[in-house]
């Protein structure tokens, strides 16, 4: 793998890239790191995370990209859960957080982008001066484990994916879904400005390595940098998320125009579900480049839906990859038929298998019959289209009905002046629980609670409409642009004893 990585507008050579994650790997292998064994890397983008994810991927340990938003307490619990050998972060992020790292686990820092650093030597626990002095030779490389991700915690502690090293057969399976989910090709002209410490931006930027690709770093999303950069370099290829579209779309028309973007081949988007209007939108303005997967960080990538499905298909996940099998199951385990809803379980041979660190019942519980679960519910077409329904665990019980709070959120995304939305379920003394909307309008437009409850009576039963409508100006978001509906639910159930 010999990537060209620009970043600030300076280039790293495919050589040179290659020869600075092989000096890595020889430094973290002469602190003791080996095979099966955890790096945790605490850092903004920039071309050292890549450096240090291959190198770790070279000696066949695990990655560890911990959210640099984290507090002590979170960074704590995850350096300890993981049992990790090495913890590597930018320098000002580490400086608040010491007392949290365990005094077993050795810390090297990084001198942020843009730092002027301190005169005189370098800091005793700078990285790549570490690196640049390790004289071991790099060692033989071993079977890839990949990146050792926590899931996002909203629904309780979070919890590390630990993968078994791949077969070579596994490899080669899992560049091929790669290529149909990610765009994977070599000699792609790639742009990732999603935060890297997430799972598909940071299985984006690897693939983008092991082709053998140029790949643009940004610190952050910005709009119209984006359409910069993709007109200034060329760019092929880049991963986005629904709410990155939002905010190319409300560009002005002019600035849009401004912008030649006819060299894009593919646009990836994974993580969480985008509003049929919004992606028929891109569709329109950037051509049939828009690709959109489902899948998980435990089970890999299941669906892919290109434009043309999209179109055909809106509101839906996609079909099925090659190899994958799945099932719509019941409670019982009974198999639903086509538009039937159920617990999506699937089997996806292309990934090496995996367990929760220190959880393995969790795991177990995830698994029947071959097949796992990751508590989704959804059901597939007469065509073998999967549309997701909702997640199991944001399901409303309200007077022993079952609600399914992304039926309503379809809804409400259709409604003149709404910009997004959420659903979810509060407190109700005689129904156990009641659903509530939060509404982010769109700018300019002026929405009261009454004509919300009257536009969505005008479309559901009226025991799937909300009884508590909010406003806000912001929706509160984790960085993959997924609404943190816990943040939302939580100020209603606060001083008691249950949570749904």
């Amino acid at each position: 793998m010999k990537p060209t990585v620009s970043f600030a507008g300076a280039t790293i050579a495919p050589e040179e890239f290659f020869a600075r994650y092989q000096r890595s790997a020889a430094a973290l292998h002469a602190l003791g790191v080996g095979e099966g064994d955890v790096v945790a890397l605490m850092l903004r983008n920039e071309p050292m995370v890549l450096e240090l994810m291959l190198a770790t991927r070279w000696l066949g340990a695990h990655w560890c990209p911990v959210n640099w938003h984290y507090k002590a307490e979170e960074l704590r619990y995850i350096l300890e859960d993981s049992g990790t050998k090495l913890f590597i972060a930018h320098g000002d992020l580490l400086e608040p957080l010491r007392e949290a790292v365990p005094a077993c686990v050795p810390v090297y820092r990084v001198t942020p982008p843009g730092a002027d650093g301190t005169a005189g030597s370098p800091a005793p626990d700078e990285w790549s001066t570490f690196r640049d002095a390790a004289s071991r030779p790099v060692p033989e490389a071993r079977p890839a484990r990949g990146a050792m991700l926590y899931t996002s915690g909203t629904t309780g502690r979070s919890k590390g994916i630990r993968r078994k090293p791949a077969t070579p057969e596994q490899s080669a399976a899992g560049l091929a879904v790669q290529r149909l989910t990610l765009g994977l090709a070599p000699g792609m002209r790639a742009l990732v400005s999603a935060p890297m410490y997430h799972s598909a931006p940071n299985s984006f930027s690897v693939g983008v390595a092991q082709e053998s690709g140029h790949l643009w770093i940004e610190q952050r999303f910005d709009a119209e940098q984006t359409l910069r950069m993709i007109e200034e370099h060329r760019i092929s290829h880049t991963y986005l998320v629904p709410t990155m579209y939002v905010r190319l779309l409300r560009l002005p028309e002019e600035t849009r125009k401004r912008y030649d973007i006819s060299s894009m081949r593919f646009v990836a988007s994974t993580g969480s579900p985008c509003a049929p209007e919004v992606k028929r939108a891109m569709i329109e303005w950037w051509g049939p480049v828009i690709n959109e997967a489902y899948g998980s960080s435990e089970l890999g990538y299941m669906t892919v839906l290109t434009s043309a499905d999209a179109l055909k298909k809106p509101g839906s996940a996609g079909r099925p990859l090659p190899g994958v099998s799945m099932r719509i199951l019941d409670e019982d385990g009974k198999p639903q038929p086509a538009g039937s809803a159920g617990l999506i379980y699937v089997s996806q041979p292309a990934y090496a298998d995996f367990t929760y660190n220190n959880n393995h019942a969790a795991r177990a519980r995830m698994e029947r019959d071959g097949h796992m679960t990751m508590g989704d519910v959804g059901y597939l077409d007469e065509d073998g289209f999967l549309f997701i329904v909702d997640r199991s665990a944001d399901m409303v019980i309200s007077g022993g009905v079952n609600i399914y709070p992304a039926e309503i959120e379809a809804v409400l995304h259709l409604m003149p002046g709404v910009a997004d939305c959420a659903v979810f379920g509060i407190p109700d003394t005689e129904f156990g629980e009641a659903l509530a909307a939060a509404v982010q309008p769109l700018p300019g437009a002026s929405l009261q609670a009454a004509q919300v409850i009257a536009y969505l009576q005008q479309h559901l039963a009226g025991f799937k409409v909300p009884r508590v409508v909010t406003f806000h100006a912001e929706m509160p978001r984790e960085d993959t642009g997924k609404i943190f509906k816990r943040r939302l639910r939580e100020p209603y159930w606060e001083g008691r004893a249950r949570r749904i």
